[in-house]
């Protein structure tokens, strides 16, 4: 399946540094490229290269109603958006969002024609205690749970180890492979079409990294947060991700 890069700006940008930051990127062939960027940005990031898709990086539950603040996925779907990140592990750790919640984002994107990245994995002390699966068995249970087996093959699924996210640490080589291994393993043994799925590795993406990372089995592209505030550094992990070209 085609590799997909997103690169996640979570809460990074101006309009002139992402007018620099647009301007420097240009769509890879055989590898889709996608900006998830803050809301106020969404119309900006409108006019942004041909071959380079959008998303967001949160999305709520509700269709529509009195909840302040909050932005539905039809209203993602009206600024073209393409994908939008589910549980991130800044929203479960800082946001308080639970299990269950995240299957219902995940829902509601896909009811609105988005497509989910739906991120999972574990802390840094739940893999010293070797309870990593049992994490991840909890979190892609709840979305199983809320939106069926037949409906979860059409989600993204992104492993980001907690420990590894900003911390310029990536896990090893073994420890992707392992873990990405497991987690097409559970999808087909849980009744959900695990080659529809791609899992992506979120967790200090690097240029100087890439390469290694996206050669590891069953990861089908990547999840990118600092680098991808640099068009450079972007652009590279995407070249990665597409064979080196």
């Amino acid at each position: 399946m085609t590799r997909l890069v997103a690169g996640n700006w979570k809460m990074n940008g101006s309009l002139a540094a992402n007018r620099d930051l647009l301007d420097g990127l240009v769509s890879v062939p055989g590898v889709e490229m996608a900006v998830c960027v803050p809301y106020p940005y969404l119309a900006q990031a409108r006019q942004r290269p041909d071959g380079i898709v959008l998303g967001a990086q949160d999305v709520s539950e509700y269709a529509a109603g009195a909840y302040t603040g909050e932005v539905s996925a039809a209203m993602l779907s009206e600024f073209g958006c393409r994908y939008v990140i589910v549980g991130h592990s800044e929203r479960r750790a800082l946001f308080g969002e639970g299990d269950v919640m995240v299957g219902r984002k995940a829902l509601a994107a896909l009811h609105a024609g988005l497509v989910p990245i739906v991120c999972v994995g574990e802390t840094l002390a739940e893999r010293d205690e070797a309870r990593v699966m049992e994490v991840i068995d909890r979190q892609l249970g709840a979305v199983r749970e809320v939106l069926g087996a037949a409906a979860m093959s059409g989600v993204v699924l992104a492993y980001e180890p907690v420990w590894a996210i900003g911390s310029g640490r990536s896990a090893s080589v073994a420890q992707i492979a392992e873990v990405h291994g497991a987690i097409r393993a559970w999808l087909d043994g849980h009744g959900v079409s695990a080659g529809a799925v791609r899992i992506l590795y979120g967790g200090s993406v690097k240029p100087d990294n890439a390469l290694e990372l996206f050669d590891v089995p069953h990861v089908d592209g990547g999840l990118i947060g600092g680098a991808s505030l640099a068009a450079a550094d972007f652009m590279a992990i995407c070249r990665a991700a597409a064979g080196g070209v």
